[in-house]
């Protein structure tokens, strides 16, 4: 049997209220070369029989737990051998012509990895991600979260990073930079690996074209439940352990603060505090352990790091003025961004 030109790898836990509009919108794709795998974490909920049942193309790599999402898609990842992989949320829909478009410009662009424009599921007109950003803090942000999809955001360019939940790779860079972190579990894997990506000169592209429409937080059932604080917490610690050398962390060290200020005050505001302690205990913990992990072969103290700093200041750049920008829109002030961007950017 030939192999297909693109794998489509689809984590899943507890997610058969999303399978036929994923899956549908898959099938009615103008470009029909895919191999879907659905990776299925050990639903409880009927996934793997109905997927079976009424999708019959679709590898279904069903485990016996929730192993979380990284080691699911690095699992779906090894399972195929297309040139190109995508990985996609189980709760997203897809324009007919997405894959086309990315597979275009994957054909035309002399980049490494893609990044396709996510937008409300339910508020179409509202995006939830066109690529990615980073702040040197350690954190990456969805550029144009939650603004109106207009010109902005209708120009092809190259951005820091990918979102997991819609990105489109080439099978040969994600062997070249690894595959996703199986001890981040789930959240900021993606953010872990567009870094080390960057750090091995790497680039991104945003295909604006590639629409894909997207519920958000379909598996943890809400943006900022005890669960997500706790891992966003903690992986944000394994990110910098991972990728910043000594120098950088001294360097960052400021804005590092900055961001996890911010961050305790939307915490206590939520009334979360008791899963972001729990983050920093764990990433206190597993700090040396991910200090130890080597990128690419290479010791992370006595790095050069010039170009690598450059490319996160423009990408922190980017990722503020998206902010500034909803801010805007929604009539509230900017003044503490503006403050920023002035003394640091």
């Amino acid at each position: 049997m030939k192999d297909a030109s693109i794998d489509i790898v689809i984590p899943n836990y507890n997610g058969v209220r999303f399978l036929k509009t994923c899956l549908d919108s898959i099938r009615c794709q103008d470009f029909g070369d895919w191999q879907v795998f659905l990776v299925d974490n050990g639903s409880q909920d009927g996934s793997v029989d109905f997927v079976r049942s009424y999708y019959p193309e679709v590898q279904i790599l069903a485990l016996e737990k929730n192993t979380g999402f990284s080691p699911a898609v690095n699992l779906g990842i090894q399972a195929g051998r297309a040139p190109f992989v995508f990985l996609l949320n189980n709760d997203t829909e897809l324009d007919a012509n997405c894959l086309t478009c990315l597979f275009s410009a994957a054909r035309q662009v002399n980049a490494d990895f893609f990044a396709a424009k996510m937008l409300s599921y339910k508020k179409r007109h509202l995006l939830d991600g066109a690529g990615e950003g980073f702040f040197r803090g350690g954190a990456g942000y969805r550029l144009g979260t939650m603004e109106e999809d207009g010109p902005l955001y209708n120009a092809s360019r190259q951005v820091f990073g990918a979102c997991g939940g819609a990105a489109f790779y080439r099978r040969r860079v994600i062997e070249e930079v690894g595959l996703f972190d199986a001890n981040f579990f789930a959240y900021l894997e993606d953010v872990d690996w567009n870094l080390r990506a960057a750090r091995m000169g790497k680039s991104c592209y945003y295909v604006p074209s590639a629409r894909v429409y997207h519920i958000g937080s379909a598996t943890t059932g809400s943006k900022f439940n005890e669960t997500t604080i706790r891992l966003s917490t903690r992986n944000l610690f394994f990110v910098l352990a991972k990728n910043y050398s000594l120098g950088m962390l001294l360097r960052y060290g400021l804005f590092i603060a900055i961001y996890q200020f911010f961050w305790l005050l939307f915490i206590l505001k939520k009334r979360q505090a008791s899963p972001y302690v729990r983050g920093i205990i764990e990433a206190a913990l597993g700090w040396r352990s991910m200090r130890k992990k080597v990128l690419a072969g290479r010791e992370l103290i006595g790095e050069d790091t010039s170009l690598l700093r450059a490319q996160l200041r423009r990408a922190e750049d980017e990722a503020v003025s998206s902010i500034m920008q909803r801010r805007k829109a929604l009539g509230k002030g900017n003044a503490l961004l503006n403050l920023y961007k002035r003394l640091f950017l």
